[in-house]
């Protein structure tokens, strides 16, 4: 069954194509409280944003709480959501609100 979700609270739409044993995997950016700017991956983005939200997911965003979800990207495999989740974080923090931007524009066009 494939269908889209919002993130309660947020604008980011997510793609539902959970087949029967089936886990997506998502590289994510998150915003946390003092403006920066994380990246990481996940196979489910709702449990996911709650730890960081708890204080129980990256060391880095424990103290920045809360964070607030602003790009997702759906990948098939742990592989390549690793992988991308690699090449985000080498990217400048311009580069990556231009591509957060860019997401932004497409959902709402």
């Amino acid at each position: 069954m494939q269908g889209c979700y919002f993130l309660p609270g947020s604008s980011i739409m997510i793609a539902d194509i959970k087949a029967a044993g089936e886990r997506m995997n998502y590289t994510y950016i998150v915003e946390c409280r003092d403006k920066s700017l994380y990246t990481g991956w996940t196979t489910d983005i709702e449990k996911r944003i709650a730890a960081h939200n708890e204080g129980k997911g990256a060391k880095y965003t424990k103290s920045r709480r809360p964070v607030k979800l602003v790009y997702t990207e759906e990948h098939e495999t742990k592989n390549d959501a690793m992988k991308r989740e690699y090449a985000i974080k080498r990217m400048t923090r311009q580069e990556k609100l231009a591509m957060i931007e860019k997401a932004k524009v497409q959902i709402h066009t």
